[in-house]
């Protein structure tokens, strides 16, 4: 991939970013960006004075403004790092890269497909760099997983389950991450995405022949399962007509099967967070590095830790970011991959309202 910036920036010590959004992703962003050595904030945009203060105050960024256009206009600013609730992702990602900015977005990529499609294309129109924060995939444990599937320890994949679940962790009932109109899903698209991004790039597919999915909304409706996660404002009204839990059977083009779970709140002793992957010699699960494959006989099983392996890129998603435009590392997540993602997470709403079997 050919970054417009990269030729024209290859004598500036540092990239500036500015990063849009003062809720707690956004603080992570600034702080992810920050740890970076050849990336300065420079500026934050936050609709909220209070809190955009809070954390330019906290962070040292210079310049706060109200209206995040005025950051897309000016040319020092070369990359934008997009924190803002899910339904601003896509609208907001695209004028930026219609500026010719490098955008970072926080997962999920947009509501639909449909908008996903036109940041894609956008970026290879401006040949600027749109990356997605699926950062769990970029851990060392993920890293390892990927490893020794890519060396054959496992030997052919062909099924994998992968979950992200918490007993109670709604974020916070009555914010936007509880309203359909702000969030677009619930569950699914808050934490359920990590849990698949995870286990497609393992699987190393990404593309879908069917999707079967239900979803239910049991906790939230009835003010149980809060949790503490976020800095957005509460409707008094406390609104929730999201997802609490959601699972799929997802049919890859391979043949290969996916099976995925998600949920905010469940009667369940403790939450769950993994994926397993089956081959045809082994099994592993990531986090744990449990691999299990045949015996010394090739009869029986046995089950051991798997040791850490060097990791492939820099945990910090923020800090690939900065690398991949310096061109010291390849970019990690394809915006190719986090569309067909976002296909699938459209997929597995409309199976749930239609009750049928969608083909993609």
């Amino acid at each position: 991939m050919t970054l417009k910036l990269r030729a024209s920036m290859s004598a500036q010590q540092t990239y500036n970013v500015a990063v849009i959004g003062a809720g707690a992703i956004g603080l992570n962003h600034i702080e992810s960006f920050q740890k970076h050595p050849d990336a300065s904030v420079v500026a934050l945009a936050e609709v909220s004075p209070e809190r955009g203060r809070e954390a330019a105050d906290k962070f040292n960024v210079p310049e706060l403004v109200t209206d995040y256009k005025q950051l897309l206009a000016r040319d020092d600013i070369h990359v934008v790092s997009i924190a803002l609730p899910n339904y601003l992702h896509a609208p907001v990602a695209l004028e930026a890269l219609q500026a010719g900015k490098n955008v970072m977005i926080d997962k999920p990529m947009a509501t639909n497909a449909t908008d996903a499609a036109k940041l894609v294309e956008e970026a290879k129109k401006q040949g600027v760099l749109l990356m997605v924060g699926q950062n769990n995939r970029m851990t060392p444990q993920v890293q390892t997983a990927k490893q020794m599937i890519e060396r054959g320890d496992l030997g052919d994949l062909y099924h994998a389950k992968t979950a992200m679940t918490r007993p109670s962790g709604i974020p916070r009932i009555g914010s936007w991450f509880t309203q359909t109109k702000f969030a677009g899903g619930g569950s699914i698209y808050d934490i359920g995405v990590h849990a698949l991004d995870r286990c497609l790039y393992l699987m190393g597919e990404f593309e879908a022949s069917s999707v079967s999915g239900q979803t239910y909304s049991q906790f939230g409706p009835r003010g149980i399962g809060d949790g503490n996660w976020g800095k957005g404002e509460i409707d008094p009204n406390k609104p929730f007509d999201v997802d609490d839990l959601a699972i799929a059977l997802i049919k890859l083009k391979s043949g290969r099967t996916v099976l995925l779970e998600a949920s905010w709140a469940a009667y369940m002793e403790h939450g769950a967070d993994f994926t397993q992957v089956f081959g045809t010699d082994g099994g592993l699960i990531v986090p744990s590095m449990k691999f299990t494959h045949a015996d010394e006989s090739g009869q029986g099983q046995v089950t051991e830790e798997a040791p850490l392996l060097p990791t492939l890129v820099n945990p910090n998603r923020m800090a690939h970011f900065i690398d991949a435009l310096q061109g010291t590392a390849e970019p990690f997540i394809k915006p190719e991959e986090s569309l067909a993602l976002q296909r699938i997470l459209d997929a597995i709403y409309e199976s749930a309202r239609t009750g049928a079997e969608i083909r993609l």
